[in-house]
């Protein structure tokens, strides 16, 4: 009994110090301090914890690579704050996770990366974390909390395929972004369009596809946009095929089209009409780029009075040095001509002189110099 007891109090001691040195939370920030109910770990998976993921958020937690799940619970005077904490592999899968935790007319806030907020809460990003809390705490408290657990989170970059979304009509809190089959399949359910999630195995996330979808709505129009981002053009153009042929004549004769736009593929499902799914097409904001990835050169020219001076220069250049040529030449050949007369140039025997026979004295070569 005696060892069992103090294998039990080695076990205690030894969970409850890599719980302290995994912990996601501080046990207090601004001016909330440590509830009297403990902290819990949902993820990795405990038994003992009464609450526990639901199956198909275990499923989607799994997909986006969830790494840890805590829930702390703070006080300040009669309040109780529960603040719930999910660490991701990375940001895109953080980003995964917070879009699920979202729900229609959510509205943004000004806390971490990226937040939101309604009446019975509010969800943070921030680099690899996603944390949520209920709704009595201020901005300026969550700023703290936010502050406290960013030197863990990170500050990855957000996936730049939320950017596309139109602003315009869009349902504050209707966002989903997938990386994965049942995150695609969640987001459809979501939002009402689950007759799609059958379009998840061929999206293609196997080579790397990421989707975002919403709501757009206006007094007399409704629809739900799907945007679906490829590595290249190329696979964008092979699952644009496969989509088409997924899509159910009922899905097409409701309205529902695909185009392509480089390495975007993007679907309106069911509007209400032609005309407004047209209009939200169009006014996706992704355009594509070209780079050029050798190396170049940056080329200038001159200014005109460098290149006018330049020319004068190597001009008088060209003529002095024809000039000393020439001197030098021709006096090589008169100082050759005076100190060595008929040696070197123009020698009797060498030289011929054709004449007429005008007369009957012969021309003497001499007679020129």
């Amino acid at each position: 009994m005696r060892r069992c007891f103090c294998a039990f109090a080695l076990f205690l001691a030894t969970s409850a110090c890599s719980f302290a040195q995994a912990q996601l939370l501080p046990d207090r920030f601004a001016s909330w301090q440590p509830a009297q109910r403990p902290p819990l770990v949902l993820w990795p998976r405990n038994p003992a914890n009464a609450s526990q993921p639901t199956p198909g958020a275990e499923k989607l937690l799994a997909e986006s690579g969830v790494v840890r799940v805590e829930e702390h619970y703070y006080q300040k005077s009669n309040d109780e704050l529960a603040v719930r904490t999910w660490k991701l592999k990375d940001a895109s899968g953080a980003f995964e996770v917070y879009t699920s935790l979202l729900k229609p007319g959510m509205l943004p806030a000004r806390v971490g990366q990226v937040a939101a907020f309604d009446k019975d809460g509010v969800v943070m990003l921030s680099g690899n974390l996603v944390i949520s809390s209920t709704a009595n705490a201020s901005r300026d408290d969550l700023s703290a909390l936010v502050r406290a657990v960013g030197a863990a989170s990170g500050k990855a970059p957000l996936p730049p395929i939320p950017n596309y979304l139109p602003m315009l009509g869009r349902v504050p809190g209707s966002e989903r972004y997938a990386l994965g089959p049942v995150a695609f399949r969640s987001a459809a359910a979501d939002l009402g369009r689950t007759e799609f999630a059958a379009l998840s195995d061929e999206v293609g996330f196997a080579s790397g596809a990421e989707a975002m979808l919403a709501l757009y709505q206006t007094r007399s129009q409704e629809a739900a946009l799907l945007l679906i981002e490829y590595p290249t053009p190329q696979l964008a153009e092979q699952h644009l095929r496969h989509l088409e042929t997924a899509l159910s004549a009922a899905a097409k004769q409701a309205g529902t089209t695909i185009e392509r736009k480089g390495s975007l593929l993007s679907l309106v499902l069911k509007p209400t009409s032609a005309a407004y799914g047209e209009a939200l097409r169009n006014a996706v904001n992704y355009e594509t780029q070209v780079t050029w990835n050798e190396p170049t050169h940056k080329i200038t020219d001159p200014p005109w009075l460098s290149i006018v001076g330049k020319i004068i220069v190597f001009t008088l250049m060209f003529m002095g040095l024809a000039m000393a040529l020439g001197v030098a030449f021709g006096g090589v050949r008169v100082l050759a001509k005076i100190f060595f007369p008929g040696k070197v140039f123009d020698r009797p025997d060498q030289m011929d002189v054709l004449q007429l026979g005008l007369s009957s004295k012969r021309i003497d070569s001499r007679d020129f110099y």
